[in-house]
This record gives structure tokens, C-alpha cells and sequence, in this order.
């Protein structure tokens, strides 16, 4: 019941094939550093780098590999003498080497489930012998590692299938937080998501929107660049412009064809990078071959971290560089344990002979003889008393912290599960023996301790360590580089903006935009499928700019701002009394009434002369009247529009007109009839007197009068700004209009009774040409008519013509007043000023000099008057 459940024999049997198959002569299989204990620990660590031409294994890695090996012995070896922690039991450990490849260390892990797949007791092989494997081996209880996220992955596919927990020390990929596939790993580092997340919020608080990709081929590149695509989708703000990946096995030019590719969307500087420590380097020279230092603004993933392998001798090209590594912390007890390591001390480590021959460059065995005849440039004999630190330069590696912490959440997961399992007991009980990895997992997930930094080490349900990152900046000062602390990720981003510097601008962080931000009064077109590029267009015209997306139409009776960011009230204009387009109809209204009011005053203290009763009085009076109504509307068209006003102006505009045309059509009339009749018959024509004439000519009034009133009734009149009127195309010259609410055509129309009685006066007064010399009359009549037709034949064109001008206002109305005054001067002083002029100036002559000329009128006023005959 304690033991873990065996896996069935199918999926075994791969397994089995495997470990009999050639590899198994390979001679690094096999090669651990074994410590003996109760419990046994197992470790993957890079002591070695990637073999070349196809061998399995490569230069020894001095830091990634033998540091954190280290790590595990020094953390094993403080766990066993600390009485507190699993008292009575010892750890051992099993560590083996991946040489960082997922093949070679799947291969190796295969030899910490040997123990699982050893051939029950008896049995033997044809010839006798033992069967392969067949070597006890103890089964371990837990696996620390791998470094590599690829490698766990491969690692972590075969350990669960036999219930042995993994943690892992520096695999990130959020691929592991699968619970589902990978539920027997766990990790004290966070995974590639929450550093991803940490890149976002850095790409977002620098201001960018648009950057790249770059990844090396693997889980590690690809799942990090996954996780900051989804997550910077998901957030919104920024756009990948390209994702680019780098190959396994790059061909030779593949990074200048990566930097090549990169330069197809220039504005995209932002390059965000997973990739490893030799993939970074090799970017980096190829964009100073390609003479683009200083152009590319690089964030880099924790492979990068702090480190100086991946940019030595490229150190100009990553100025600027920011970088993500999990927040750490040097080890104190951990230097004092490495850098007294020697050979004498430290044989448990069957690397560390290597690892020496590399740190001191020396070699512990004697030169071949080949190698002896140059040897100038060999290195020398190893003397075994080298010290680390002093004859060489050390640097803690960042991983150290969390192999520490990694063997420390296993050796507490087991303390609980003994405290549990075995209560009193000493050293291991039965249900302890051999450990249930299931059981063990469980108090590996509840772990919750303060760390070899003094951070919390726990895991959330699948496994995670909590987020929790340093953000650096490559900087150099003083002509020296160095990575500086700018801010830190806990679940928030802090990040201290004025520590930043930049080349080129020290203090503003560089763009890194597809688009630029759009001007005031500019909304943005979007790109179609890319969400942060966007062409600037204007709000021109009327339209005014709602937000970055909108433009929109200001709305009736305002305008847009200069800058077309919000509206503004339209200055409202009217003619008033000092403006210059007011003066020249007010010097003619006024100079008419003046001249109308001597005319009306001198007929009227010569009321009995014979001038003025052959002008025949009562007509002459009610045209005068109508033409100081026709100079009186020109104050009205000039006064400030309001309901008083503009009724007025409705009433007066054609009463005036209609007034004094109809006084002159029926004057005009009567002549003519008097003499066509006078041609046939010493008989009158019926309706020339006084009387008659008066009443036909209120008569042709009344109909002015009375469609006015019907017209004030059915729409009262009120004053409107007109926004239209002078809607320019350019805002600025954009005005309303103060006006009564009479169209052009409606003003028209309220001529329009004027005119016809115009043009009949007219027809009349062609008719009346032929009338006696002596009747002199008909022809002042005649040609005030004609100048009449032509001022207003005049004024049409004029003032339809300017219905489009900007100073429409302006024009139309100077136009109509000025016509008015125009065609009532004309009246008055054809038909008038000679009249006034001789009675003021030759009274002595009223009668004698103008006897005969007003002979005919006297007599025609006569018999209107007495109703008598004339011939």
C-alpha cells in the first residue's frame, strides 16, 4: 500500500529498450557523484556544455554547471548536520551530468528509476548470467533539476510516470505549469508567464507599443515569447511587429539574416528576447556589423539576467539593454564553502578535477609529447595549490540561491512527512521506506519556509514560485560597464524611471512606436490588423476632434477650435448703425426725408396755388407719404432685428413702394384716360375726381396691406441667426447672421406687388407720351418710371448675385436700401423739386410763366372738381 504505483509493463517496455540499447556504452553514463544516505536526493545539472560533432558532451561549464553542483553538496551537507531538520535521517544524493542536451540527460535520468526496473530475485538470463541493470541501485525520492526547461520537460515525462518528484532550479517555461502533464514537477523559480508579464509592464511603462520578437528554438524561447504575445494580447497597448526564431543549429549567416529581418519595421526598436546566453551574443555582433549599435533597445529575459558571457566584447552594442532575472541573493556561506575547495578536499566531485584544470588553465597530467614541443603556448602543470577566488576570479552564479532552496523544500517535505508518517521515531520508519513519491509530493506543494536569502519558498497549486524579479539596466560610467539595479516585479511593476540611461538622449527612453501620437485636432485611422499602427488624420472643416478615434461636426452655431479639439460659440453679426456698408443708405434716407419733408411742407403752405392744385393735391400727398415710407425703411433695415422689427420691416418694406406706385399708376391713368376720352367725346371718363382717386388708390394699397397682415398672422414674425448664411469653408471667417426671418425670395415676394404695380405705371405712362406739349405732366411721370425700372432692373442681379459672398449680409441689404432711396429720389425730383423750385424761387411767376404751361391741368383739376366738360 506504501509502495508507489508501478507503471504498467506497455509503457515500460519502451523504457526498457531504451536502457539495454548502445548508449548504455556510452562512457558518461554511469558517471555520478554519489553521496550515501537513508534517503537518496537525485541532481541534473550542465557540468558540461553541448558536444560538437556529434559528441554528447562539451567544455566543462564552470559556473552553470560546477557552481550549482556545488550548490546541492553544500546545501546537503547543512542539512545533515543540522540537528533540527530530519533528525537521525541522512540525505544522499545521486548527481549526474546533462551536458545541456534533453537526449543526453534523459538518457541519465534513466538511472534514477533503475532501482524501479530491477528483475525480481532469480532471475537470469540464458547463458546464466545476471540481465543488464540488474545492479541494485537506491531508488531516489526526489529529483533536483534540470537547468534547461527542455530538459525537464524530457526529464519530468519519465519521473512521473514512477512518482518521483522533480524541482527544478532554473527551468522557467510556462509549459511546466501544466499540472495536467507535468504534475510531479515543481520549481522554486517563477515560471516564463510572471516574467512575461514583468516585460509587458516594463515594454508599457517605457512608453512602446510596438516591438519584436526573438527566441531560440526550444521550449525555453518559444514558450516565453508565447507567454509575453498572449499576455501583452490580453492587456492590450502593444503589438508584436515580428516574431522571429532562432534555429537549434543556426546555418552561418543566420543572424545577419535575423537583424535583416528585424530592420523590415525600423520602428519596432523594442526587441524583446528569450534566447540563450551564445544565441544573445551572436545577436548582438551581428548588429554591429551591421553598423545598427545604439539602434535596438533590448529587453532581455532572465538567460541574460546579469550576466557578462552573453555580451562580452559587444558591450556597446547592449548599452540601454534592460534585463529580468529572479530576484536573488548572494549566498555568503556558500563563497566561504567554494572558494576553500581544493583537490585534496573536495574528491566526492568527479568534475571539480576538470573544473580546476579549466578555472586555473592548467592541466593536472603531463603533456603528450607533441604538445610538449610547443610548449610555449601549453598551458602549464597544475600544482594543486591554486586557490579559487585568489589565483582566479570568482563570481557567485544567480542560480546558486534556488539549488539551494530546492534541496532545502525537499529536506522539509520530507521532515514533515516523518513527523507525520513516523511520530517518535528515530532515523526512517517502515512507511517511510521506501518513500511514497506521491505522498511526498504533497508535502512538497505545502512547504512554506524562509529561503537561503530569506525569501518565502513555496509553490501554488501547480507547482510555481511566486513571481518576484530584478530589473537591471546595462549602463556605462566612466567609460566602464555594469548593470545597475532600475526597479523590481512583485506582482507589480516598480520601476525608477530617473535611473534609466539612454544613448543618444540619457534622460527620455527612445521610441519604440509603430505610429507617432497624433496632433491636436487629429483622430486616429487604425491599420487595419494591427491595433497600434494608425495614420493621423485631421478633423477639418466644422469637425472638431471627441476623442482619439472621432471626429465629429460641430454642431449648429459654433465652430471648431484653432486646433479643432473642441467648438466654440460663432461670433453672431448684423449691419449695425456704424458700419461703413450702413453709411451711404443712411446719408440717402436721411438727405430724402429731409428733402421729402420741404416738399410736403411747401405744398402745404401753398396748398391753393395753381402748381400745387394742378399736381392734384391728395395724390401728391399720399405719394410724398409713401416716399418718406420708402427713405424710413432704411433705419429699419439697419436697426437691431427683433419682433417689433421685423414686423415693421414686413409691413413697411412694400407698403411704401406699394404706396406710392399706386398714387402714380392712378394719377398716371387718369391723364391718359382724360385725353384718349377727350379724342372721342367732350364727356369726362367717370372716376377722376378727388374722391375716385383716393379711393383707387388706398384701393391698390389695401391689397399690399392686406396680404402683409395675412402673412403676420399665419407665421408672426421673430428674428433668427442664420449660421448658414455665411458657413465659409474656412471656420475662422465663419459668422451668424442677427436677422428677421424673411427669406431673399419672401422679400422678393414682398416687393413683388410693387413691381407690378410699377411695370403697369409704366405701360400707362408709354401710353401717356403723346398727351399735349403743354400738359407737362405725363412726362416727368414717364421718365421717373423708366430710371425706376432701370435702378430696380439694376438691383435684381446685384442681390441674387451676392447670395454665396461672405459679406451677403452687408451687400444685400446696402443694395435694397440704396435701390429704394434710389427710385424715390428719382420721384421726387422728377416730379416735385422743379414744382418746389419755382414756387420758392419765382413765386412772382406762379402764375404768368406757368399759365399756359398748367393750363390744361388747371382746367382738367377743375372739371374733376366741378364735374364739368373740358375740350
Amino acid at each position: 500500500e506504501g509502495q508507489p504505483r508501478r507503471p504498467p509493463l506497455l509503457l515500460l517496455l519502451p523504457l526498457l529498450l531504451y536502457w539495454v540499447a548502445p548508449v548504455r556504452s556510452h562512457r558518461t553514463v554511469g558517471e555520478a557523484v554519489r553521496l550515501p544516505g537513508d534517503v537518496m536526493l537525485g541532481g541534473l545539472f550542465p557540468v558540461h556544455a553541448r558536444g560538437a560533432s556529434g559528441a554528447a558532451c562539451g567544455p566543462v561549464k564552470k559556473e552553470q554547471g560546477v557552481h550549482r553542483l556545488e550548490a546541492m553538496l553544500y546545501a546537503l551537507d547543512r542539512i545533515n548536520d543540522d540537528p533540527a531538520l530530519l533528525p537521525g535521517v541522512r540525505l544522499g544524493a545521486r548527481l549526474l551530468d546533462t551536458c545541456s542536451r534533453d537526449t543526453h540527460a534523459l538518457e541519465q535520468a534513466l538511472t534514477f528509476v533503475q532501482a524501479l526496473l530491477r528483475p525480481a530475485s532469480g532471475a537470469r538470463c540464458p547463458g546464466g548470467g545476471q540481465p543488464i541493470g540488474a545492479v541494485p541501485e537506491q531508488r531516489v525520492a526526489a529529483v533536483v533539476g534540470a537547468s534547461a526547461s527542455s530538459v525537464s520537460i524530457m526529464v519530468a515525462n519519465v519521473l512521473r510516470l514512477f512518482a518521483i518528484p522533480q524541482i527544478s532550479y532554473a527551468s522557467t517555461a510556462p509549459e511546466l505549469s501544466d499540472n495536467a502533464r507535468y504534475d510531479f514537477f515543481s520549481r522554486v523559480v517563477p515560471p516564463d508567464s510572471y516574467q512575461a508579464q514583468a516585460m509587458v509592464d516594463v515594454v508599457r511603462a517605457l512608453g512602446w507599443n510596438y516591438v519584436s520578437t526573438l527566441a531560440s528554438e526550444g521550449n525555453y524561447g518559444e514558450s516565453g515569447v508565447e507567454a509575453f504575445v498572449q499576455i501583452s494580447r490580453e492587456a492590450g497597448g502593444v503589438c508584436i511587429a515580428q516574431s522571429i526564431k532562432i534555429p537549434r543549429e543556426p546555418k552561418p549567416g543566420e543572424f545577419d539574416k535575423v537583424i535583416r529581418r528585424l530592420m523590415e519595421t525600423p520602428n519596432a526598436r523594442g526587441i524583446i528576447i528569450f534566447a540563450s546566453e551564445d544565441d544573445i551574443k551572436r545577436v548582438l555582433e551581428a548588429a554591429r556589423q551591421a553598423n545598427l549599435t545604439g539602434h535596438f533597445l533590448w529587453v532581455g529575459s532572465d538567460s541574460w539576467g546579469a550576466k557578462t558571457s552573453p555580451i562580452l566584447n559587444v558591450e556597446d552594442v547592449a548599452v540601454g539593454a534592460i534585463t529580468i532575472l529572479p530576484k536573488r541573493a548572494s549566498i555568503d556561506g556558500f563563497d566561504q564553502y567554494f572558494t576553500t575547495r581544493s583537490l585534496e578536499n573536495n574528491r566526492r566531485n568527479i568534475w571539480f578535477a576538470e573544473f580546476w584544470e579549466d578555472n586555473f588553465n592548467c592541466k593536472l597530467t603531463t603533456m603528450t609529447a607533441g604538445l610538449g614541443a610547443q610548449s610555449d603556448e601549453a598551458p602549464r602543470k597544475c600544482t594543486g595549490e591554486e586557490r579559487i577566488g585568489r589565483d582566479s576570479v570568482y563570481k557567485q552564479e544567480g542560480k546558486v540561491q534556488f539549488v539551494i532552496d530546492a534541496v532545502y523544500a525537499i529536506a522539509h517535505a520530507l521532515h514533515s512527512m516523518h513527523q507525520a508518517l513516523c511520530p517518535g521515531h528515530t532515523g526512517l520508519c517502515p512507511a517511510m521506506s521506501p518513500t511514497n513519491g506521491r505522498v511526498l509530493l504533497q508535502y512538497i506543494r505545502a512547504v512554506h519556509f524562509n529561503g537561503s536569502a530569506g525569501t518565502p519558498v513555496m509553490f501554488n497549486e501547480n507547482g510555481d514560485a511566486p513571481g518576484r524579479y530584478d530589473i537591471f539596466q546595462y549602463q556605462v560610467t566612466n567609460g566602464s560597464g555594469s548593470y545597475r539595479a532600475v526597479g523590481q516585479w512583485t506582482e507589480s511593476l516598480k520601476l525608477s524611471v530617473q535611473d534609466l540611461e539612454w544613448l543618444g538622449s540619457p534622460l527620455l527612453p527612445p521610441a519604440s512606436l509603430c505610429s507617432l501620437p497624433c496632433g491636436p485636432g487629429e483622430r486616429k485611422k487604425m491599420v487595419k490588423g494591427v491595433p497600434c499602427c494608425w495614420h493621423c488624420e485631421p478633423c477639418d472643416g466644422y469637425r472638431y476632434q471627441v476623442d482619439e478615434f472621432t471626429c465629429e461636426a460641430c454642431p449648429l452655431g459654433a465652430r471648431p477650435t484653432l486646433n479643432h479639439t473642441a467648438c466654440r460659440p460663432t461670433p453672431v453679426i448684423r449691419l449695425d448703425w456704424a458700419s461703413p456698408w450702413a453709411v451711404l443708405p443712411l446719408l440717402l434716407a436721411v438727405a430724402g426725408i429731409v428733402a421729402t419733408a420741404t416738399v410736403l411742407v411747401t405744398f402745404i403752405r401753398h396748398h391753393n396755388t395753381p402748381i400745387v392744385r394742378a399736381s392734384g393735391r391728395e395724390l401728391s400727398y399720399i405719394l410724398l407719404t409713401g416716399i418718406f415710407l420708402i427713405y424710413a425703411i432704411t433705419f429699419l433695415m439697419v436697426a437691431e432685428p427683433g419682433s417689433a422689427i421685423c414686423a415693421a420691416r414686413r409691413l413697411l418694406l412694400g407698403l411704401g413702394t406699394a404706396l406710392s406706385y399706386s398714387a402714380l399708376l392712378t394719377k398716371t391713368n387718369r391723364i391718359y384716360r382724360i385725353f384718349e376720352r377727350g379724342k372721342r367725346s367732350v364727356t369726362p371718363p367717370p372716376f377722376i375726381s378727388p374722391t375716385s382717386q383716393l379711393v383707387i388708390t388706398f384701393s391698390l394699397t389695401s391689397v399690399q396691406v392686406i396680404g402683409v397682415v395675412a402673412w403676420l398672422g399665419f407665421q408672426p414674425p421673430h428674428s433668427i441667426i442664420d449660421y448658414e448664411e455665411q458657413r465659409t469653408p474656412d471656420p475662422e471667417q465663419a459668422r451668424g447672421v442677427l436677422k428677421c426671418d424673411m427669406s431673399d425670395l419672401s422679400l422678393i415676394g414682398c416687393l413683388g406687388y410693387s413691381l407690378l404695380l410699377m411695370v403697369t405705371c409704366t405701360v400707362y405712362a408709354i401710353k401717356a407720351r403723346g398727351v399735349p406739349e403743354t400738359f407737362n405732366e405725363a412726362k416727368p411721370i414717364g421718365f421717373t418710371m423708366y430710371t425706376t425700372c432701370i435702378v430696380w432692373l439694376a438691383f435684381v442681379p446685384i442681390f441674387f448675385g451676392t447670395a454665396q459672398s461672405a459679406e451677403k449680409i452687408y451687400i444685400q441689404t446696402t443694395t435694397l436700401t440704396v435701390s429704394m432711396s434710389l427710385s424715390a429720389s428719382v420721384s421726387l425730383g422728377m416730379l416735385y423739386v422743379p414744382k418746389v423750385y419755382i414756387i420758392i424761387f419765382h413765386p412772382e411767376q406762379n402764375v404768368q410763366k406757368r399759365k399756359r404751361s398748367f393750363k390744361a391741368t388747371s382746367t382738367l383739376v377743375a372739371a374733376s372738381e366741378e364735374g364739368g366738360t373740358t375740350k
